[in-house]
């Protein structure tokens, strides 16, 4: 019952945008950037993440940022990530000065909710050192969701982080963040995870998902989010419940791609060719389809 009044207070607070079949979205969430030290899963695939970034920028994409992208559980002062990961933030700036960046907080940058911490450590940057402070993300407003709505059509894709309803994750964030701060980010770098965490309780994810289908098919909404670290793309008897995955993975991130009407999920992956250079390789695993396929008012599954 939470997921789903949380889930609809989302949709009536929610951004509006507007899409056609001229619109180009990207989805990424969970990038959980840090401060660069050891329990900074971000790290390993900064490089993958620049680079698919530069992509999106360069071909006019709006990258959508669908909560906890930066890792403020851990470090809540941001210049720490700043620092660590300034070329990623450089592309993250140059989206947002053409109007082509929306973020969005998810449980663990839920201290974006508040303007005056997003004004404090988002509005400047400061360089320690040139001594100099920067305009950054000046006025940027994080949102709780996103509403996508065709112009043509009136089809509606709610994008949220999905944290909506996690007793832990959202009713009890607090205490679930001392816990990560205290304790558990130091055991990030020997690679143990927290099992109250949906991404390693399989139980917990399902739910999850479970809860945010049922407002799916009561609400026949197509529905893009993220937070479990699973990437899910609807096969032809479920109801459009998408994730994004995350990009965490080892050697991978997963994105959504909303493209001239057209949906799909691309992998970014390192590769070696045949003489053994690196290279970043994308590459479509599901879809693509309309997006019209998922407008689900007018059918069921």
């Amino acid at each position: 019952m939470q997921t789903q009044k949380r889930l609809t207070e989302a949709y009536d607070n929610a951004r509006i945008e507007y899409f056609d079949e001229n619109s180009k979205y990207v989805f990424m969430s969970d990038a959980h950037r840090g401060n660069g030290s050891h329990s900074d899963e971000f790290t390993k695939n900064r490089n993958i993440f620049i680079h698919a970034l530069k992509h999106y920028n360069k071909n006019g994409f709006t990258y959508v940022e669908v909560g906890d992208g930066d890792e403020l559980w851990e470090h809540p002062k941001a210049w720490h990530i700043k620092n660590a990961h300034y070329e990623v933030f450089e592309q993250i700036r140059s989206l947002y000065k053409d109007d082509r960046f929306i973020m969005l907080y998810g449980n663990h940058n839920i201290y974006l909710k508040n303007p005056e911490y997003v004004k404090k450590h988002y509005y400047s940057y400061f360089n320690s050192y040139t001594k100099k402070t920067k305009e950054f993300l000046y006025g940027i407003k994080p949102e709780e969701a996103l509403l996508l709505k065709n112009k043509n059509t009136g089809q509606e894709i709610l994008v949220v982080h999905g944290h909506q309803g996690d007793f832990s994750n959202d009713h009890l964030w607090y205490l679930t963040m001392l816990s990560l701060k205290y304790f558990w980010r130091y055991l990030h770098a020997f690679g143990i995870k927290n099992p109250a965490s949906p991404i390693k309780n399989t139980i917990k994810r399902h739910r999850i998902e479970n809860n945010i289908t049922k407002w799916i098919k009561e609400h026949n909404k197509m529905v893009i989010c993220g937070h479990t670290h699973r990437f899910k793309y609807p096969r032809e008897d479920e109801y459009p419940y998408f994730n994004t995955g995350c990009c965490i993975y080892p050697t991978t991130i997963t994105a959504i791609e909303l493209e001239e009407g057209i949906v799909k999920i691309v992998r970014w992956k390192v590769k070696t060719n045949e003489v053994g250079n690196l290279y970043v390789d994308r590459k479509i695993i599901r879809g693509p389809d309309p997006v019209s396929k998922f407008d689900f008012r007018k059918k069921g599954v």
